[in-house]
């Protein structure tokens, strides 16, 4: 794989090894953008929308720095006993200069290898600020992501994969146009994907479009590990089975739409270790995907997910019967024997049960929301709606 040759390297930076070294490091609020090798064009300042040839070589825009903000990165691993030390260098080197306070947490899914050893051996070497999070056992990458998110204390949470093909050089640059724009998630489009064309760019295109017809969120890379949320919002929901890879949709059952971007970020080629997922998660990404679809869309109103197919089946069933009971009656043939008579009752009890399925949905539903405190809604300007005083009201005149 080609490495950028640094063209100024700070006093006293080290570079671990296996870790892609920046050019000029960029502070994250504002900086030059120098000249990198033709094989990085299209990663590194590129927006939504930009050109992906456009070099990192032209002029820099001037960045905005963004607010006071603390920022958790979480990084779940597994089996990545290699890419631990030089993806800790890695983060380290492109926010020394941070200007806001920052964390960054290391999840253990369970490894079987060193991995813990050496997330153990960093936070050593680096500091409290590294946190190191072991799981029991294998749960599972969506797990391990949860485990980071609840760990985390910042306001902003970025996430990534520990393998080294995301770029943590992204993260400052998604971080501000979060906050500048005031959206609820940045998430990652590897634009110039550093994978195979069969067996992971073509199912994973086809996926993608089929994610965003369903579920009417609209991005180029939902695989994409690395995003970054308000950590406020992404609290509001919760990560169960293989879920991450749906976790904008997810979001946009607690904000809108409109407030999920991306961004074009980095993509490397795997430097260390075996890829974990292969053609056969697309079998469960279609099964989670109906799941996806059901609690978007009828979370609170699960009776008309079950009464619409209970309405059709019935309709049919309505139908057919209606069909024989005019041949029996009016014109005298025998229906016993017919293999319609049976499906036409079939369908009947079919919705029968649907319909039934559906009321006792409905009353789970409300049981859940009423016991849990869970309202149907979420306030976005909660400040506004609790600061209040008697001499809010309007008085008569």
């Amino acid at each position: 794989m080609t490495t950028i040759e640094p063209k100024i390297r700070p006093p006293g930076m080290v570079v671990a090894p296996g870790v892609l070294p920046p050019a000029t490091l960029v502070h994250p609020c504002t900086a030059e953008v120098p000249e990198m090798h033709d094989s990085m064009e299209g990663g590194g300042r590129a927006l939504q929308g930009t050109n992906a040839e456009e070099s990192l070589s032209d002029p820099p825009h001037t960045l905005h720095p963004p607010s006071p903000h603390r920022l958790s990165i979480v990084i779940p691993m597994y089996n990545e006993e290699l890419s631990v030390a030089p993806m800790v260098a890695r983060v380290h080197e492109i926010l020394q200069d941070y200007t806001y306070r920052w964390e960054l947490i290391l999840v253990n899914d369970g490894s079987a290898d060193n991995t813990e050893h050496q997330m153990k051996h960093a936070q050593q070497e680096y500091g409290a600020h590294v946190r190191v999070v072991n799981l029991q056992r294998n749960f599972g990458q969506t797990a391990a992501m949860q485990a980071g998110i609840d760990t985390a204390r910042g306001d902003i949470i970025a996430m990534l994969d520990g393998d080294l093909q995301n770029d943590p050089i992204d993260i400052p640059r998604m971080v501000e146009r979060l906050i500048n724009e005031d959206l609820d998630l940045v998430s990652g489009w590897r634009k110039d994907r550093k994978d195979g064309l069969w067996l992971r760019k073509v199912p994973s295109w086809l996926a993608n479009r089929l994610i965003g017809r369903i579920t009417q969120v609209h991005l180029h890379d939902y695989g994409c590990s690395l995003k970054v949320f308000r950590a406020h919002v992404l609290k509001s929901v919760r990560l169960y089975g293989e879920m991450h890879r749906f976790i904008p949709a997810w979001l946009a059952s607690s904000t809108s739409p409109a407030r999920i971007k991306e961004e074009i970020v980095t993509h490397h080629a795997r430097q260390f270790g075996e890829s974990k997922y292969g053609i056969s998660r697309a079998f469960r990404v279609i099964l989670d995907l109906l799941s996806v679809y059901f609690f978007m869309r009828y979370k609170s109103r699960p009776g008309h997910f079950f009464g619409k197919i209970g309405f059709i089946f019935g309709a049919l069933g309505t139908a057919i019967l209606g069909h024989l009971f005019f041949v029996k009656v009016f014109l005298g043939e025998n229906i016993g024997a017919r293999p319609l008579l049976m499906i036409g009752v079939l369908f009947m009890v079919v919705a029968v049960q649907l319909f039934t399925t559906g009321v006792l949905s409905e009353m789970m539903s409300r049981t859940y929301f009423e016991s849990s405190n869970t309202q149907s809604y979420i306030v976005r300007n909660k400040e506004a709606v609790a600061n209040v005083s008697d001499a809010d009201w309007k008085r008569p005149v």
